[in-house]
């Protein structure tokens, strides 16, 4: 069944009505091809649930739905994780949006590090900021997600850990120096349900040793995804990973 993002004010519950606009139409028209009483699923990219609608008719400019009934019990993780990426070279960053939307990441926040070899002015930021934010709402929907996670500004990193210490009760980096795994095995399994997690991923040189030492006097954990060194395109995806089987398992 396809899916479609629509605002909130495209849903009428009352009248059981859901209009699609935009981009969407011509390819539920000329892409799809569908036709009127053909199933879709909507969501309005915040509360997290799913409308079941079915097509009633077919315009120029919008798609008509009928409301059919509300799917309230979410896709979303049970935990909030917050992606805190170290800016990478070349096109890395689309990769990284992608695939940890898809993992069900719930916040994606580019931080400047030291390592960073690209550097990014505002006018840059804001751009980027929009492109990948396409790129989230392409792979939220693809994956069927109830919410359109946000990709923010890119930030400094004092910055990111004054957000990750407003907004996470959990603070974790991992870091190659790392070693007790049986550490890190048991501060994961203690991630519950409602918790609001942040990850920091350093950038292809990995981090600064004054960035460890501030994270640590943050109040940030320590962690070793094992033996082997992993990019750090690969990283975040390790980690939402293992946390998606802890939460969900």
């Amino acid at each position: 069944m396809y899916q479609f993002f629509v605002n909130s004010d495209q849903i009428n519950t009352d009248d059981k009505k859901v209009v699609i606009r935009g981009t969407d139409v011509n390819h539920i028209k000329n892409v799809l091809r569908m036709r009127p009483g053909e199933e879709v699923s909507v969501s309005n990219g915040e509360d997290g649930r799913e409308y079941r609608c079915a097509i009633e008719s077919i315009n120029d400019d919008e798609v008509i739905l009928e409301l059919r009934f509300i799917k309230e019990d979410s896709n979303e993780l049970p935990a909030k994780i917050y992606l805190f990426q170290g800016l990478p070279k070349a096109d890395k960053m689309e990769t990284i949006i992608q695939k940890n939307v898809e993992l069900g990441v719930f916040e994606l926040i580019p931080v400047s590090m030291k390592r960073c070899v690209v550097k990014l002015d505002q006018k840059k930021a804001a751009s980027k900021k929009e492109r990948w934010q396409e790129i989230s709402r392409a792979a939220a929907k693809q994956s069927k997600r109830g919410i359109i996670p946000e990709v923010r500004i890119p930030m400094t990193y004092k910055e990111a850990l004054e957000y990750a210490g407003e907004n996470c009760d959990i603070k974790l980096l991992p870091y190659e120096m790392a070693e007790d795994f049986n550490k890190t095995k048991e501060l994961l399994s203690e991630i519950g349900r409602g918790s609001k997690v942040a990850v920091f991923i350093g950038p292809e040189g990995g981090f600064d040793d004054s960035e460890i030492n501030d994270a640590i006097s943050a109040g940030f954990d320590t962690i070793t995804l094992g033996k082997r060194i992993l990019r750090t395109e690969t990283a975040g995806m390790y980690v939402m990973s293992v946390l998606s089987y802890l939460l969900e398992g």
